[in-house]
């Protein structure tokens, strides 16, 4: 396992999960009348602050694609390898086909977060306790909000709380993930 590996592919992550985050914090800011609560989350991609949300996003998913790689190199298991590629295909295709392109962008947002969650799950095999216990708990939260959103179950939250617990803990993850991975490889 290569310990500069690491450290760049925890960088990547730590950078697009911050980035991505900010973007949407700053989106939902310079978007009048926008509800966390009733809003989808990629209303931002159309609205007066699409330039930003879409950029954060795109960038999102070229950083994880980049992660991947330096995943791969570091631990040398195809699985996660792919969990976390098709993750970062789902972000890039989240930022490029915006929310008026139907089908092709409810495609792309599934793939973000479907394996963004399950990225999460499998990143525990890599983590000792506790912070192993945390990745699973986020991606199961996460996966656990994607079934109920699906089924139009957001228990008082809204379409857009319910969406927000979808994402908002794989991008949670995503930093935290990255900022192991950045610690685990100064232990040289």
């Amino acid at each position: 396992m290569s310990w500069e590996d690491l450290s760049i592919a925890g960088f990547l992550l730590v950078l697009g999960g911050v980035v991505c985050i900010l973007g949407i914090i700053v989106s939902e800011a310079l978007y009048p009348g926008y509800s966390t609560s009733q809003n989808y989350i990629s209303d931002l991609g159309v609205g007066p602050s699409a330039f930003i949300f879409n950029f954060s996003v795109f960038l999102l998913g070229v950083l994880i694609l980049f992660g991947a790689y330096f995943i791969h190199r570091a631990f040398k298991v195809m699985f996660f390898s792919v969990l976390v590629v098709l993750a970062g295909v789902g972000a890039v295709g989240v930022g490029i086909f915006t929310e008026d392109a139907g089908v092709v962008h409810t495609v792309f947002s599934l793939i973000v977060f479907l394996f963004g969650g399950l990225s999460a799950v499998a990143s525990s095999k890599f983590q000792k306790p506790p912070f192993s216990y945390f990745s699973v708990v986020l991606g199961v939260v996460s996966l656990l909000a994607l079934v109920l959103f699906a089924s139009g179950n957001y228990f008082g939250l809204g379409r857009g709380g319910m969406e927000r617990l979808i994402a908002y803990p794989t991008l949670l993850w995503s930093v935290a993930f990255g900022g192991y991975l950045m610690g685990e490889s100064d232990k040289t």
